[in-house]
């Protein structure tokens, strides 16, 4: 057990991050299932709105370009994660160089170079995922603007509307709610970028993070301000 490259604290850490993040997941989609006031739980109403206003609309060309303006920032992040990829897999074969560099840093913990590169298969584990995410939430967008063009006529059967409207919005939040995860893993991955430094600075910063998104989650202006007085 001596020859591994990781202590026990660098296994709390790793150990830490996980549950973090995974539980902060599992918890934000299950306090929005039960009624707690979110952001996700908010914008979910505003996007029933949108596809009833969508029914009664003849002409539909706001509602494309804003699924076109989605589909754009979410095929932006998954551009830019392919390129976050191709550098992390170049500094795979520099790591010693970057060792050298980053030692100067102030609370730099000294480790072996096998345990740098598990700390950048991590990040490369993270932004993997951030693309499957985020192109997947672009072809939820796809099909959102499928639904736009087979919308049906307002003078169809009430119950048959609200069952397209009800679907479409589901539709539409899932996709969303699909780029949040991505986004989600950009603020992780700056979490396991302290891990180069020590085990100490990565299970802070990712006690941080949670704190951060709970906060913008649940107890944000932005959800003031968007709450109905009835939710």
């Amino acid at each position: 057990m001596s020859d591994l490259p990781f202590t026990v604290l660098d296994s709390v850490a790793f150990a830490w991050f996980l549950f973090g993040w995974f539980g902060y997941q599992r918890y934000a989609a299950w306090a929005a299932r039960g009624g707690k006031p979110s952001l996700m739980g908010a914008m979910g109403q505003y996007r029933q709105d949108w596809w009833h206003g969508l029914i009664g609309r003849e002409l539909r060309i706001v509602d494309a370009t804003i699924l076109t303006n989605l589909s754009n920032t979410a095929a932006f992040f998954a551009s830019t994660t392919l390129l976050i990829l191709g550098a992390l897999f170049a500094l795979l074969g520099t790591s010693d160089r970057a060792m050298a560099i980053i030692s100067d840093l102030p609370f730099f913990a000294e480790t072996q170079i096998v345990m740098w590169e598990y700390k950048i298969f991590l990040l490369l584990t993270i932004f993997v995922y951030a693309f499957f995410k985020f192109t997947w939430s672009l072809r939820q967008h796809t099909f959102c603007s499928v639904l736009v063009g087979a919308a049906p006529d307002p003078d169809e059967d009430p119950e048959s509307l609200e069952e397209y409207v009800v679907r479409s919005a589901k539709l539409a939040s899932a996709a969303s709610n699909t780029f949040n995860y991505g986004l989600r893993a950009y603020y992780f991955a700056l979490a396991a970028l302290t891990w180069f430094l020590n085990p100490w600075a990565f299970m802070l910063v990712t006690t941080l993070v949670i704190g951060v998104l709970y906060h913008r989650e649940f107890h944000s202006e932005t959800l003031k301000v968007l709450r109905r007085k009835h939710m």
